[in-house]
């Protein structure tokens, strides 16, 4: 069954997490999966046990909405520059065990970061993925029925201050970086549509045979 990948732009954090809601509640057996792309204005998210000592300053003091949502993990920062890759999938229908998804998407972001010459690695006991161990992506699902929606969420080239805010991930001691801060060369950092395209095209074939692009 085909994979639908959308291109969505700048979006509202909660206008997109509450589409991704309806689109999850509303799919039968036969929908097809999608894989959104997007980019969001300031948020700070929080996952659904998440603890609000991570928020180290609060909210009303740098003016950034925090929205706590129903995603797994602590809470994070999106904004512009970074790049969010939302999966919808059906799961049961593609036997795909959730461990293994969480897998399948980091090893996404690491060949993704390795045609940039940015040598990155995953962590079994904290998910997302690390550059020189600093944090350069974030993951977060929510399973609902055997269907996901949330994902991953690439740092590109952003303004990195939010995240002295937080305690990012709720790990201790975890800075973050991102892809601008890894290369040599800031005008070989990728435009966020060619970003996103390559993500996704990666995405999809560590996603194969199991769920067709």
């Amino acid at each position: 069954m085909p994979v639908h990948i959308r291109s969505l732009g700048l979006q509202p954090y909660e206008d997109t997490w509450q589409a991704m809601q309806n689109f999850t509640s509303e799919r039968s057996d036969e929908t097809d999966d999608q894989i959104w792309l997007v980019t969001h204005p300031p948020v700070f998210t929080q996952g659904l046990n998440g603890d609000a000592k991570h928020l180290l300053v609060p909210a009303h003091q740098n003016n950034i909405p925090i929205i706590q949502t129903d995603r797994g993990g602590q809470v994070t920062y999106h904004g512009p520059g970074q790049a969010v890759v939302y999966l919808l999938l059906d799961l049961k229908r593609a036997k795909i065990g959730v461990r293994d998804l969480v897998s399948r998407m980091e090893n996404t972001i690491i060949d993704y970061l390795s045609t940039l010459n940015i040598d990155a690695s995953a962590r079994k006991e904290a998910p997302g993925v690390y550059v020189n161990g600093d944090k350069i992506a974030s993951l977060g699902l929510k399973i609902r029925k055997q269907r996901t929606y949330h994902g991953l969420a690439l740092n590109l080239e952003m303004d990195m201050s939010p995240f002295h805010w937080i305690t990012p991930c709720g790990l201790e001691g975890i800075q973050m970086t991102q892809v601008a801060d890894q290369l040599e060369d800031t005008t070989a950092v990728p435009d966020m549509d060619t970003c996103l395209t390559e993500l996704s095209q990666i995405l999809l074939t560590h996603l194969e045979p199991e769920i067709s692009g």
